[in-house]
């Protein structure tokens, strides 16, 4: 049986979680999304999740972007 109470970041983040993990207000996260940037997010019922892949891969994906206008 694994033990699931590790350190480890949750599959699913909230807004707020999200917005902690990039170091961001939550009005741009918002904003993002109505522009249709920032990392893939999508409702829940009422509730806007990000998957942590999802904001990781936007990250590097944006760190991608910086190094080719570096050349």
């Amino acid at each position: 049986m694994t033990d699931h109470t590790t350190s480890r970041e949750p599959e699913l983040l909230t807004i707020t979680e999200a917005a902690e993990l990039l170091r961001a207000p939550v009005a741009t996260l918002r904003y993002w999304r109505h522009l249709g940037t920032g990392p893939r997010s999508f409702r829940l019922g009422r509730r806007v999740l990000y998957r942590s892949d999802d904001v990781r891969a936007w990250v590097d994906a944006q760190h991608g972007q910086d190094r080719a206008g570096q050349s």
